[in-house]
């Protein structure tokens, strides 16, 4: 079986922005006009074919990526719709892992917003190319020029116009192409085919020496949309001078067009094309389109700028790894003839085919019933079948590729950021980081029935999900989910409910608290137990110290000579970090602290692992109470947009959450106002926020960082964790 078309022509994209910019209508507008849909899904109307699962219809928006696959100008092209809630961020975080290119859309309105920071953010850390879209053209207060000069500043990117509007607001019906030369005129009738209308190279008042191409074409344009050739020809100017101040961006970064334009030969669109697509590809320039998905205007040359700009696996640096055993540094080249290595970022319980790991190849190719090994986990796997996905929809394939994103069943024990590779060619990938929860709610199965499937369905969950953790507690018997946020562990409770037919009891959201210490302390742990025959013996000596904010746990093991045997070292390092998963305070998990095992003793009859162990957990608790342990609290970064008229209300009440405002800016009519507010404050501020403003303000926020928690709201936390509060 030879490979559908070559990897030159293929593209992997991923389609990435704030909530409500477009992100699911754009795709599904590619998806209609690519061939791969007969009828465009509707996100308003639950119809999207990218929005699949119920959750995602009752509430209109994306919760999962999905992936699908379309052909445009002889080209394959791999689409990752992602979400834009804040709360499903990891989804957009593997989904980029493991694509080449992506499509940034921004609302013409709002332009750069909170969200839109983050995922950008996101493509930088990957070193993604991108291209633009500046969606919404149509609505009243759409501006693409302050739009390209936000991405300029707030995301401090280097934005390349290649269109510009053909009208605005109620006068939007199409763009013109700066590169091309063309304008595009879009019919109301999403069957319709576009009028495309070159642009005369030279003009003049008198429109007697026009090109009779151009003046042919502009009834065409006017049977689209009535006046439309009135309004080329007076955006003729704006053209030509935004044509000159491409190429004059351009050639700052292009030696050839630099010559050209010093010379002052008319760059034609074939070589100012190539030029674009260096300049992307390098991730110095982000080229910009704009149109209205809504209104099926601008898909057609956004669908040209992926095949044009955006690189093909052949055009991004060969993906490294080391050797799962040497630790030697190895590359693999995307091509066919390479040992096979890929990486899964998604696992997706799915009802009627069981369990399935979608996966990026890298290099080489696998077939059905292939085994492969896993390198992360040391284990071999068999691939049963081999899917294309198209959303919830599959596709069987006998083979796949170099630069495929595909999805597998028969991955048993592959889990997301495993990497799967050739048994004979062993490469470890970089694995996938994803953020710790913030939040935690309490669930109580209903009956014994469900009691019995409950560890089994979040078992799932949690394996489809990284963000989303679970655990027991054994002191109230109940169990403990944490997640992202509110909307995330609704979700993931209405999904038990609804998909695992799991009845549950669901107690009220709780802050992810953190526990850290503030100063070094030295202690000495000692577990020594004889009940007459073999005893436990188990001695050692541990130095804490705190860590910068956000580094983690870090166990050192200083031990000189003799005084702790090797063997029990890793054991005293276990009982370490198990005590550390809670605290002192109020039993929440310490971060940040530095563990140094210093001295120990040992018996050579009576020492054991169990022995080292419990002596390792007793001297840290023993050393976290000396080091005047704190508690850390969520902060979030929130931006509200309210109008002028409830700014001073909207702004008291950020600041009696305890919210630290970072900015007050002036956005059109609105007034925007940018915070850090513990997570702890922000429960239930949608409602407050609809009846401080009439439900005319709206909000995002997202996750920032932990900081100490002041005393006098410590002092009351703790005293409702130990069961009194101090008055």
């Amino acid at each position: 079986m030879t490979r559908p078309v070559p990897i030159e022509k293929v593209r992997n994209i991923g389609i990435i922005a704030h909530i409500d910019a477009g992100k699911t209508t754009v795709t599904e507008r590619i998806l209609f006009y690519s061939g791969r849909t007969y009828k465009i899904g509707e996100v308003d109307e639950g119809t999207a074919v990218m929005d699949w699962m119920t959750q995602e219809r009752e509430r209109g928006i994306t919760i999962t990526a999905a992936a699908t696959t379309c052909e445009w100008a002889e080209h394959m092209i791999n689409i990752v719709d992602t979400p834009g809630h804040v709360d499903f961020t990891v989804e957009v975080e593997r989904s980029l892992r493991v694509l080449d290119g992506g499509i940034v859309l921004f609302d013409a309105v709002a332009g750069v917003q909170s969200q839109s920071e983050t995922v950008w953010h996101q493509a930088d850390r990957y070193h993604i190319p991108r291209i633009s879209f500046v969606n919404k053209m149509d609505r009243v207060g759409a501006d693409f020029w302050r739009t390209v000069g936000m991405i300029r500043d707030r995301l401090v990117a280097r934005p390349l116009p290649i269109q510009i509007p053909l009208g605005v607001e109620e006068k939007h019906v199409g763009v013109i192409d700066l590169v091309k030369e063309v304008a595009w005129l879009f019919p109301t009738d999403k069957d319709e085919e576009p009028v495309k209308v070159p642009l005369p190279e030279k003009y003049g008042e008198d429109r007697n020496g026009w090109p009779e191409e151009f003046m042919a074409a502009l009834p065409r344009a006017n049977a689209v949309a009535p006046g439309a050739g009135e309004l080329i020809i007076s955006s003729l100017e704006e053209a030509r001078v935004r044509r000159e101040e491409l190429i004059e961006a351009v050639a700052e970064l292009d030696d050839q067009v630099l010559i050209s334009y010093l010379e002052g030969r008319h760059i034609p669109a074939a070589e100012l094309d190539k030029a674009v697509r260096r300049a992307t590809l390098a991730n110095v320039v982000t080229p910009v389109l704009c149109g209205s998905a809504m209104r099926n205007r601008g898909i057609q040359p956004l669908l040209d700028a992926v095949v044009d700009y955006l690189p093909a696996p052949v055009d991004v640096p060969p993906i490294k790894g080391v050797h799962p055993k040497t630790g030697e540094t190895i590359q693999r080249q995307a091509g066919d003839d390479e040992p096979f290595a890929a990486l899964a970022f998604k696992i997706v319980a799915d009802p009627y085919v069981g369990r399935l790991a979608y996966f990026r190849v890298y290099s080489g190719k696998v077939s059905q019933g292939s085994l492969v090994y896993n390198s992360t986990r040391a284990e071999r796997e068999r691939i049963g079948r081999l899917l294309l996905m198209h959303a919830q929809h599959r596709e069987d394939i006998q083979e796949t590729y170099a630069g495929s994103v595909v999805a597998a069943v028969g991955l048993k024990k592959t889990v997301t950021g495993d990497t799967l590779c050739d048994k004979s060619h062993p490469i470890l990938l970089e694995a996938i980081k994803f953020p710790e929860p913030v939040i935690s709610i309490a669930i109580e199965p209903r009956t014994k029935e469900d009691q019995d499937r409950m560890s089994e369905t979040l078992g799932r969950l949690s394996e489809e999900d990284p963000t989303f953790r679970t655990r027991y507690d054994p002191e109230t018997g109940q169990t403990i989910i944490s997640g992202m946020g509110e909307l995330h562990l609704e979700v993931i409770v209405d999904r038990m409910m609804k998909e695992y037919r799991l009845e549950a009891n669901v107690g009220k959201p709780e802050v992810a608290y953190k526990e850290a210490i503030t100063r070094p302390a030295k202690t000495e742990g000692r577990f020594i137990r004889q009940t007459g025959g073999h005893g436990q013996y188990g001695v050692v000596e541990l130095e804490v110290a705190p860590r910068e904010r956000g580094a983690g746990i870090r166990f050192v093991d200083k031990i000189a000579g003799a005084a702790i045997p090797r063997e029990f070292i890793p054991p005293v390092e276990r009982g370490v970090k198990e005590a550390l998963e809670t605290g002192v305070l109020a039993n929440y998990p310490v971060v940040d602290v530095e563990v140094t095992l210093v001295d120990g003793g040992y018996h050579p009859v009576d020492s054991s692992e169990l022995a080292f162990r419990m002596a390792g957990s007793m001297a840290v608790r023993k050393a976290l109470s000396r080091a005047k342990p704190i508690l850390l609290e969520p902060i979030m970064e929130t931006e509200v947009a309210t109008p002028e008229q409830f700014f001073g209300d909207v702004l008291a009440d950020v600041n009696a959450r305890r919210g630290h405002v970072t900015m007050v800016d002036q956005r059109g009519h609105m007034r925007l106002i940018r915070a850090m507010v513990p997570l702890a404050e922000t429960f239930g501020y949608a409602t407050g926020l609809r009846s401080l403003t009439q439900g005319r303000a709206t909000y995002t926020m997202e996750f920032d960082h932990y900081e100490e928690v002041p005393s006098s709201v410590a002092e009351v936390l703790l005293g409702r964790v130990r069961g009194y509060v101090r008055r």
